[in-house]
C-alpha cells in the first residue's frame, strides 16, 4: 500500500465524528457520484487519490508570493492592470487561514442541516466599493489558449461558487464575478534550457450559487440513510469495484486458490455494494 493511500479512516473522521467537515471537494465528490461519496464520508474508505503534482504546487506557491507582494504594498498587480481589473489583493488576518484548506479555510456551519461546510481558496481580491472577488489559481499546459469550456471544468466553476457561498456566509459582499488566473506552459519552444515558460492569462467567471442550497439538504439525506446509494452513471471508480467483484467472485467459484499470505474471500464478501 503506498503511503498516499489509507483505506480505512478512523471512525472520529468520518460522518458522525467529531472531526468530519463538509469539505468543498466532498460537495463536489457527491454531485459526481453519491456511491463514492458515501463509502468515503459514511463508510470511511476513500477513492485513491492521485499522485501529488509537485509543478503544479510549484507554480501555486509562486503565483500567492507574487500577489502576497502587492497585498502588502496595497497595488494593484500588472495582471490586473493589463485585464481592466481595478482591484488590489485583499488584505485580511485570516487569509492564511482561509487558504489551508487541510486544517482550516473558508468555514460555516449550515444550521439547517448541521453540516459545517469549508473550502480553501487561492486568492480574494477587493474592489475600491470593499466588493470581494474570489481568485482561483489553475496550472496546465496545452496548445492553443486556455478556456474553461470543457466539461470537466465545471467543477472549476463549482468550486469558485462554492467559495463565494461561503463568504457571503461569513458577513461578505462578494461579486457574482471571480477571476481564474490560469497559467499554461509554453510548448512551441526550439529548446528547453532548464527553463519552462508561461502564458498567464485572466478569465471571467460569473457565479451562480442558488444550486448550492439545495444540494446541501440532499447531503444531508444521502448522510442519514442507511441505504448505499446507486453509483452514477458514467463513474469509473465504481464501474472498477463492481467489475472486479464479479471476475473475483468468478474466480473463487471456479476454485482458484489465493496467494499463501491471503485469507480466501468467501464469496458472500463480494459484491455487497453492488
Amino acid at each position: 500500500m503506498s503511503e498516499y493511500y489509507k483505506p480505512h479512516r478512523k471512525p472520529d473522521w468520518n460522518y458522525g465524528g467529531p472531526n468530519w467537515k463538509l469539505s468543498r471537494s466532498k460537495i463536489d465528490l457527491f454531485l459526481e457520484c453519491p456511491r463514492c461519496f458515501y463509502v468515503d464520508n459514511k463508510l470511511g474508505v476513500a477513492r485513491p487519490p492521485g499522485f501529488p503534482f509537485s509543478l503544479n504546487s510549484a507554480v501555486d506557491k509562486l503565483l500567492k508570493r507574487e500577489f502576497d507582494a502587492h497585498r502588502v504594498a496595497k497595488t494593484t498587480h500588472p495582471l490586473m492592470k493589463k485585464y481592466g481589473i481595478d482591484a488590489v489583493p485583499f488584505s485580511h488576518p485570516k487569509m492564511e487561514e482561509w487558504r489551508d484548506s487541510l486544517r482550516h479555510g473558508v468555514s460555516f456551519l449550515h444550521k439547517q442541516t448541521g453540516m459545517l461546510v469549508r473550502g480553501g481558496v487561492d486568492d480574494v481580491w477587493v474592489y475600491p466599493n470593499g466588493e470581494l472577488v474570489v481568485v482561483d489559481y489553475k496550472a496546465t499546459s496545452k496548445d492553443g489558449e486556455v478556456t474553461l469550456d470543457a466539461t470537466w471544468q465545471d467543477g472549476y466553476k463549482r468550486q469558485m461558487e462554492t467559495y463565494q457561498w461561503l463568504f457571503r456566509q461569513n458577513g461578505f459582499t462578494v461579486s457574482d464575478t471571480g477571476y481564474f488566473v490560469y497559467v499554461n506552459g509554453k510548448t512551441d519552444r526550439e529548446a528547453f534550457d532548464a527553463k519552462l515558460e508561461f502564458d498567464v492569462r485572466i478569465i471571467p467567471y460569473t457565479g451562480k450559487t442558488d444550486w448550492i442550497e439545495s444540494t446541501l439538504l440532499e447531503i444531508k439525506r444521502c448522510l442519514d440513510s442507511d441505504e448505499v446509494p446507486a453509483p452514477a452513471e458514467k463513474c469509473d471508480y465504481c464501474a472498477y469495484r463492481k467489475a472486479a467483484a464479479e471476475v473475483s467472485s468468478a474466480a473463487i467459484a471456479k476454485g482458484v486458490s489465493p496467494p499463501p499470505h491471503k485469507k480466501p474471500l468467501e464469496p458472500t464478501e463480494t459484491a455487497s455494494l453492488f
